[in-house]
């Protein structure tokens, strides 16, 4: 049985991983050209004041620096926005340290590390930084979470928001979390998808297939594939190779197909 979302234009795309520091970088290393390395190791979003920046953890700068770059490639005021944060295991590496401090020391346990460890701690960065009163929500399903914050986004934009903030992202396991919940690397997108009008550059539309339960290609990017968000991947190659279409992971025996619509 096949149901179908109403359309959404892209407006802005935001991204970042170690080799790949920005959107047009992906756009370049797609089309074959040589990407130069880039000058830091780490995301370093300006919303977030130095002190700030140096005390939150990976994922939280991955995530807010896609965000804010999708925001200003749409031109939109990122405090206006409400938003959806899409991450398939949250912070691993700081869930990883508060159990083992709990197992040696547990009145040890650091505050700032517990609020880090949380799932919507991107979320909550995000809207303290740009001082966003719209609603925020953090979610998680697996493998198939960028396809349901896809999903809650264009829901939200059919019940009548303007425009929505989705970001992907996750960072990499460490300990024995890394034999539950497989991640590697850093990894974060951000879309700003708007509602569809006649004037759009691009727009996607949602179908979701419980039927035959194909599952969708292996990650476009095998450097990065290594990460739990990798499968949101598909959808940015198709978008940067002007493919008409995007599988991505639904749950068990489902898939979301993304059909991509171009102005002629």
């Amino acid at each position: 049985m096949t149901a179908t979302a109403p359309a959404a234009a892209i407006d802005g795309i935001g991204f970042w991983a170690p080799d790949l520091p920005s959107w047009e970088a992906f756009l370049a290393h797609r089309r074959g050209e040589a990407v130069a390395a880039p000058a830091a190791t780490r995301p370093a979003p300006a919303l977030l004041p130095p002190n700030e920046r140096r005390r939150a953890p990976d994922t939280v700068l991955v995530a807010l620096q896609a965000a804010q770059d999708a925001c200003a490639a749409a031109g939109r005021d990122p405090k206006r926005l409400p938003s959806v944060f899409a991450s398939c295991h949250g912070e691993l590496a700081i869930t990883d340290d508060i159990c083992r401090t709990l197992a040696r020391a547990p009145t040890e346990v650091s505050p700032t590390r517990f609020h880090n460890s949380v799932h919507n701690a991107a979320a909550g960065y995000w809207t303290i930084g740009t001082g966003a009163h719209p609603p925020a929500t953090a979610l998680s399903a697996g493998p198939a979470s960028f396809a349901m914050g896809l999903v809650d986004a264009v829901a939200q934009l059919a019940a009548g928001a303007p425009a929505v903030l989705l970001v992907g992202y996750d960072g990499a396991a460490a300990g024995p979390l890394r034999d539950v919940a497989p991640s590697q690397g850093l990894l974060g997108l951000a879309l700003v998808l708007a509602a569809a009008g006649d004037q759009d550059r691009l727009r996607l539309r949602l179908c979701l297939d419980a039927g035959d339960g194909t599952p969708p290609a292996p990650s476009p990017e095998p450097a990065l594939a290594g990460n739990a968000m990798a499968p949101a991947l598909a959808l940015l190659a198709a978008v940067a190779d002007g493919a008409a279409r995007a599988v991505l992971p639904a749950g068990p025996g489902a898939t979301l197909a993304v059909r991509l619509e171009r102005p002629a």
